[in-house]
């Protein structure tokens, strides 16, 4: 995949500033305004042309789009904006990354109003699409384009909206939660490829546990990630499950008893394992979703989910293509506007101490006030 030296630049830019072959499967939700009264009532005119709803279309990165995750928060945007706005939905799943650029074009083969991309890694792909078709709008989460090399603005037409997440705010709050809450004084992280969207959490998680440490005297310890070098665990994939067990436990056998996988479907798989070994032994925090509600089959292991609220900004980018009040640009989810947050703790919130939500409470103040840094 090309990659220009200054695309990451801007997406750390962005982030600094307040801040994963049509050969997969498609799927379209149909628009849910109301029936008419009658046929007759309903019918158009014969002088008049048919309305054509708005279509609004999704090209996921692989895990698909049932993946509990990212893809699947993403298109309920897209899915709501079906319900509320009566627009068309369609979306497209990779299978791997030589499906983004065909996705894309089937999409703007269809005849697509909006085309939502979802992932770091789409980002070449929705550029060159975006540049040859300046009047069909695009948004795409986790990137935001900055300028070439040259001085020029990647995006040619402004016809791209990036959705970016302060997801380190969210994920400090998790770390010192984490941090409050282990019995073994070790906690653990790894993701699923070493890219920004997914080190913000891990920097995030891994500053909030020194947070906590200096706040309260203590040395929980972080296994799995370095912020000073930008190394740690990683998968190299979003979509083995096994891969989520065998890191968990790799975690577990080290000493943590608290992980936050921070790799799509993969952390479903440690989720299983913990499941297996028992809360006291293992707690998963999610990302992206509460996925307390969406992995119902094992939400018993939840202590909490760092959420990155993807479907508030593309159903946002959707209604305002309908509304006509579309621009390109970046929009930039934090804790102060609900981009990101922290869920509830559902069946552990005994586990945590009132001493400790009371830290969280005045924590989390601290950080969208200013007062408190998240990046140690």
């Amino acid at each position: 995949m090309k990659t220009n030296v200054k695309i990451a630049a801007a997406v750390f830019a962005v982030a600094a500033l307040g801040l994963a072959g049509c050969g997969g499967s498609t799927t379209t939700a149909e628009s849910s305004a109301a029936p008419a009264a009658s046929a007759a009532a309903s019918a158009p005119a014969a002088s008049e042309p048919a309305a054509t709803a708005l279509k609004a279309c999704e090209v996921t990165d692989v895990g698909g789009v049932d993946d509990k995750g990212f893809n699947q928060k993403a298109y309920k945007g897209v899915t709501d904006a079906a319900d509320q706005l009566g627009v068309e939905a369609a979306v497209l799943e990779s299978q791997a990354e030589t499906d983004y650029a065909p996705n894309i074009q089937a999409f703007v083969d269809q005849g697509c109003n909006v085309i939502v991309t979802v992932g770091f890694l789409l980002g070449d792909a929705t550029m060159t699409a975006a540049n040859a078709n300046p009047d069909i709008p695009f948004t795409i989460v986790d990137y935001a384009y900055g300028e070439n090399e040259d001085g020029t603005p990647m995006i040619t037409n402004n016809n791209v909206l990036g959705q970016v997440f302060n997801t380190d705010e969210a994920a400090f709050l998790a770390g010192y939660l984490a941090a409050g809450t282990t019995k073994s004084g070790k906690v653990g992280t790894f993701g699923g490829i070493n890219i920004p969207p997914v080190t913000i959490f891990m920097d995030g998680f891994y500053y909030g546990v020194q947070k906590y440490n200096a706040d309260n005297g203590t040395k929980v310890e972080v296994l799995g990630w370095d912020p000073k070098t930008q190394k740690g665990l990683f998968t190299e994939n979003f979509e083995k499950l096994d891969d989520g067990r065998t890191f968990a436990q790799n975690l577990v056998d080290e000493g943590a008893d608290i992980v936050m996988p921070v790799a799509g479907p993969v952390g479903l798989g440690s989720a299983a394992l913990a499941t297996e070994l028992g809360t006291d032994k293992l707690m998963i925090i999610g990302v992206d979703s509460d996925q307390y509600e969406s992995d119902t089959a094992n939400q018993a292991v939840y202590l909490t989910s760092v959420l990155k609220n993807m479907d508030v900004t593309t159903f946002n980018a959707i209604k305002a293509v309908a509304d006509g009040t579309f621009a390109g640009g970046v929009t930039v989810g934090t804790l102060a506007n609900g981009g990101v947050g922290l869920a509830p703790y559902h069946d552990m919130d005994s586990m945590v101490s009132p001493e400790l939500k009371d830290q969280m409470t005045a924590l989390q103040a601290g950080i969208i006030d200013g007062s408190v840094s998240v990046k140690g």
